[in-house]
């Protein structure tokens, strides 16, 4: 009974996931709301929402995290557009800029963001460099609406489309925390 339980639920993650799969980086923002009302906007909460989750950095990805940083810079983004973008690695791949995994490897996923040149992200060697990965993030977090204002893993979701949606938010205080510490250095 577990074993079918656990593939009917596969099966609804998958499913989910492959919505965003094929939607790509910019499709997912592309949605009006209907009879053309306007979309509801979240309130951003006080305090990270949620348990919050923090891990220890290395160079690299103490490296990673200034990139993200200077890039967000470069587009003429505020801190909290920084803030999402760390938490969004954070989340999808530690702060690391990973290359291929092997069996191991979500589909053709690469790079902090775990971006998909098959959805329409850019080339792999794009992908794995953490500028152009991070402005490609940045480009879609623009097109979402309200971005500002919203939880942090509601926008980060809207972006990245993932089958995890609300696993952003754990990482809300660490991303906090370092642009804080790297924003003017």
């Amino acid at each position: 009974m577990n074993t079918i339980i656990r593939k009917s639920v596969l099966s609804v993650a998958g499913l989910a996931f492959a919505g965003g799969v094929f939607a790509g980086p910019i499709a997912a923002h592309a949605a009006t709301p209907a009879e053309g009302k306007p979309a509801a906007v979240a309130v951003q909460t006080a305090k990270p929402q949620g348990e919050q989750s923090r891990i220890p950095l290395n160079d690299e990805q103490t490296a990673n995290v200034k990139a993200i940083i200077a890039a967000t810079k470069k587009a003429g983004l505020p801190e909290r557009a920084a803030v999402i973008s760390i938490a969004t690695s954070l989340q999808e791949s530690k702060l690391e800029n990973l290359g291929h995994l092997g069996d191991r490897n979500d589909h053709d996923s690469l790079g902090l963001f775990q971006q998909r040149p098959s959805s329409g992200w850019g080339a792999p060697e794009q992908i794995t460099d953490p500028d152009y990965s991070t402005t490609a993030f940045l480009k879609g977090l623009k097109q979402v609406d309200g971005w500002q204002d919203m939880p942090l893993t509601d926008a980060a979701q809207t972006v990245q489309v993932s089958a995890y949606p609300d696993a952003y938010a754990q990482w809300e205080q660490q991303a906090a925390d370092l642009v804080g510490q790297y924003w003017n250095s």
